[in-house]
């Protein structure tokens, strides 16, 4: 039982470390003009993670596959609960910027199982809504970052159970 927990535990180390690396891509500031920030970073994990949770949940649903996303899910909320305390936050503005985190992920998790019902003015709005963090200051390009979405979503759905369970989700824009 210790080795199998362990395999699970190693797979959602590399799922949750390929998704941290998709949110640090260059193309997401560089290209598309998103703030290089704490928050945009957050939203992208969450985007991209939430996809992924789609894909899992559309397949044949197993033990293995909640526990791993549960796995990432706590992961993610540990790592960025050790963020803040390192950037000296106290207890209750942790506490309380979490909560707003995890409402955050609950919905754009909610908003991506409808995203391919969504047409371009909406997703436009969805991504206005969590990557931008000040409105006077950036412009931009969404419709790119729609373009990333709606391929990254279509990889995610052609995955593997397998793939992403091994955390090989190799995607490129």
């Amino acid at each position: 039982m210790f080795k199998f927990f362990k395999k699970k535990h190693d797979y959602s180390d590399k799922l949750y470390n390929k998704i941290l690396l998709f949110s640090r891509n260059k193309f997401f500031y560089k290209e598309i003009g998103l703030a290089d920030s704490y928050h945009v970073r957050l939203m992208l994990i969450f985007f991209h993670f939430s996809f992924l949770i789609v894909n899992l949940s559309d397949k044949k649903s197993s033990q293995d596959i909640k526990e791993i996303s549960q796995f990432i899910f706590d992961k993610m909320f540990q790592k960025i609960d050790q963020d803040m305390r390192e950037q000296t936050m106290g207890d209750v503005t942790v506490n309380k910027n979490m909560k707003i985190l995890i409402n955050n992920f609950y919905n754009i998790l909610h908003e991506s199982k409808g995203y391919l019902k969504l047409n371009d003015h909406k997703k436009n709005e969805l991504f206005k809504k969590y990557m931008i963090d000040n409105p006077n200051i950036q412009k931009p390009n969404l419709s790119q970052l729609i373009n990333y979405f709606n391929k990254y979503q279509s990889f995610c759905f052609d995955l593997s159970i397998n793939s992403v369970l091994k955390g090989e989700i190799n995607f490129k824009h």
